[in-house]
């Protein structure tokens, strides 16, 4: 068998798209929001996509052509919960479940409005049909312009080949399972003139009603693979019970051999120092609770989106200290900061509560943050989390704040804290992203409770 080489088309930035090496797995996977994939998978150039799922990566790790199959491919896009765990596993928090059942019918809604037009290649005969006939009734002015079944009409590459390329078909979806779309796609995607081919497995069965969905609630908790063991255990188990432990046993192994000593070790600090703040905290927590509470309306705990390690949004947690509307009320105040630079401070700021500014003076607002250090999107040391408007706002060179990740304490704040300048502090955190030891960090963490006792630079 002759394997053609892949194309890769032109990977143009949409949104926030992005790819993300994930140690354990070995591949780039597409690490973005559905909507943001579509845009970029409808855009000008030739691309051949795949879905991975953890029985992709088991078929990958015991059949070469497969494997050559998904590394040459232009995207992969994640799939399933197995997957999300390899990735925190490796420190990666993928943004979304991008699961062909899901993502393809949203991609062809946008399709129609582009005016593309889409072939289906796969699945038993007549399934082809009925999910075609089923999308267009769902999708007003989707065009498809040819199906195929996986059997009897599949046996001809060439004249397949001819069939798709007669058809002026811009979407190529194929779904003869895994491994054999990919190989499919591997061998023929060059010499198909459709810009985007995506092998979706099972997706024609589900569109054709074949196979039932999980109910959104097991969707929603990321469970659906259950559900498709009960509603098919015989085929089915041996994939999701033996395959997904052996998966998740081979990338754990697989991301601790990639993984340095140094990284382990910091890792490792940051759950100690945390897990023990928690314990020895509680009862400093209840009462900080207690006391928002008693003396303003609204959540004890406020919530911000911040950009953490390689410029990826995160939810950081901390104590409300303010009124709680007060984000609405930022514009009025921003004018008034104290510090020089990008970051908002202001010692005055009329936002924020009694309680509030004694649990700043005291630094007890920052605690809870080490919940986020336990869920591995912050670390207890490290760049103060900024803001997306911060960021968008950074000269080329503070981008170097975002090599490593966040942290509740760190040189600024072991420094002054509010009285150190943007620029000084992008300094500060460049230094320390450039020559960051877990001694250093020690360190840190000792000076930080010297800066806490005498509040210098809280506010």
């Amino acid at each position: 068998m002759t394997i053609s080489p892949s194309f890769r088309g032109p990977l143009t930035p949409v949104g926030n798209l992005r790819e993300t090496f994930i140690p354990g797995l070995r591949v780039s996977l597409v690490d973005a929001t559905g909507s943001d994939v579509i845009a970029m998978l409808l855009s000008p150039g030739r691309r051949r996509v795949h879905f991975m799922n953890a029985h992709c990566f088991n078929v990958m790790a015991r059949n070469k052509i497969y494997a050559s199959a998904v590394r040459s491919a232009d995207l992969l896009l994640p799939d399933g919960i197995g997957v999300a765990l390899a990735g925190r596993m490796g420190g990666q928090r993928l943004t979304a479940n991008l699961n062909g059942t899901d993502l393809i019918p949203a991609l062809l809604k946008d399709a129609s409005r582009r005016g593309k037009s889409v072939y289906l290649f796969g699945g038993a005969p007549g399934t082809a049909d009925q999910a075609a006939a089923n999308l267009l009734r769902k999708i007003p002015g989707l065009r498809i312009v040819g199906t195929r079944d996986g059997f009897g009409q599949a046996q001809d590459d060439a004249a397949l080949v001819a069939d798709i390329n007669a058809s002026g078909a811009d979407i190529v979806l194929v779904a003869l399972g895994v491994p054999m779309q990919e190989i499919w796609l591997y061998r023929n995607a060059p010499l198909l003139k459709a810009g985007l081919t995506l092998g979706v497995g099972a997706a024609l069965d589900f569109f054709a009603g074949n196979v039932k969905r999980a109910p959104a609630w097991v969707r929603k908790v990321k469970c659906e693979w259950m559900w498709r063991l009960a509603m098919e255990p015989r085929r089915l188990a041996k994939r999701y019970l033996i395959g997904n432990f052996s998966f998740l046993a081979r990338t754990a192994k697989d991301t601790v051999a990639a993984v340095s000593p140094t990284t382990v070790g910091r890792r490792l600090l940051d759950i100690t120092v945390s897990l023990a703040a928690l314990v020895l905290l509680a009862p400093l927590f209840a009462v900080t609770a207690l006391a928002i509470k008693a003396e303003s309306k609204g959540p004890v705990i406020f919530r911000q989106t911040r950009i953490g390690k390689d410029g990826r949004p995160f939810t950081m947690i901390k104590f409300r200290s303010m009124v709680s509307d007060a984000e609405q009320l930022r514009a009025g105040v921003v004018a008034h900061s104290d510090r020089d630079g990008i970051c908002f401070k202001s010692k005055s700021d009329p936002r924020i509560t009694r309680v509030g500014r004694f649990i700043r003076r005291a630094s007890i607002d920052e605690l809870p943050q080490v919940l986020n250090v336990l869920s591995g999107t912050m670390s207890v040391v490290g760049p103060r989390p900024a803001l997306p408007c911060e960021v968008e706002a950074y000269p080329l060179h503070a981008m170097g704040r975002l090599a490593v990740k966040p942290g509740i304490t760190g040189i600024w704040q072991v420094s002054g804290r509010a009285d150190v300048s943007f620029d000084l502090m992008v300094e500060m955190d460049l230094a320390y992203a450039s020559s960051r030891t877990i001694l250093l960090d020690l360190i840190l963490i000792g000076m930080t409770f010297r800066a806490v006792l005498t509040g210098r630079g809280a506010r």
